[in-house]
């Protein structure tokens, strides 16, 4: 099975149809920059985006007047939105197309954040991804990502009842069929990105797994009964040592 054929092609063709498009100042569902300022200040930083997608990130962040932005992506189909949706804010970034595990010529020891908005769940190998985006930044420098709650694959609503459906250790590759198009991924434990984090040189500044109230006041739909109930996404600030 090659995972990163199955996915690129998926982003290629119906990725955005069928899952939509999640960019800041939202982290996903419930959680927002604009409540946590995480990013603080990015004027004249140096900023790159893990699975940049459509772009609507790069733009938040350079209309923000980061000096820099970059983006990788796996899709050339998404890089190529991101390129024409950018320039039509008139803004450009330097984009690359490659899996984020991969070498790709990124330079090292150059960005001041790199983030990843719902994106770094979909590689292949997380440990050494980390590893990666730690030789981008430099000391000190902030990675930034969110990502769907582990337990919230785990639980599913049964009447008026919330049930585990599968365990929570479960960390096997899954196909899941949406739409048109075939996605593969791997539900991972919290503990497997805070250790792997540690391994890649980072400490936690910053985690977040409450949803935002304001953000959940009048909405009586299923998915925000499950995220008034427990986490639907997390978001993760670390720093490199």
């Amino acid at each position: 099975m090659d995972i990163h054929k199955i996915n690129k092609f998926f982003w290629d063709t119906t990725g955005n149809d069928v899952l939509g498009t999640t960019a800041l100042p939202a982290y996903g569902a419930y959680v927002s920059e604009e409540k946590w300022q995480l990013f603080g200040n990015v004027s004249g930083k140096k900023v790159l985006e893990i699975g940049c997608g459509r772009g609507h990130s790069l733009q938040y962040v350079g209309e923000r007047k980061a000096s820099e932005l970059w983006g990788i992506d796996i899709s050339e189909k998404q890089l190529e939105l991101t390129k024409q949706y950018l320039t039509e804010c008139g803004l450009s970034a330097k984009l690359i197309c490659s899996p984020m595990e991969e070498e790709c010529g990124i330079p090292e020891d150059y960005f001041d954040i790199v983030y990843s908005v719902y994106a770094i769940g979909w590689t292949t190998d997380l440990d050494g991804t980390f590893r990666r985006i730690a030789s981008y930044l430099k000391k000190d420098g902030a990675f930034i990502f969110s990502w769907s709650h582990p337990i919230h694959k785990c639980v599913e609503r049964y009447e008026d009842k919330f049930i585990f459906k599968k365990c929570y250790y479960d960390e096997s590759w899954y196909q899941q069929t949406l739409g048109d198009g075939t996605l593969t991924l791997s539900w991972r434990m919290m503990s497997t990105y805070v250790n792997a984090l540690a391994k890649a040189g980072f400490f936690i500044e910053y985690m977040i797994e409450e949803s935002d109230e304001e953000l959940l006041q009048g909405n009586e739909s299923s998915h925000a009964q499950r995220a008034k109930m427990f986490p639907v996404t997390f978001v993760i600030k670390a720093r490199k040592l």
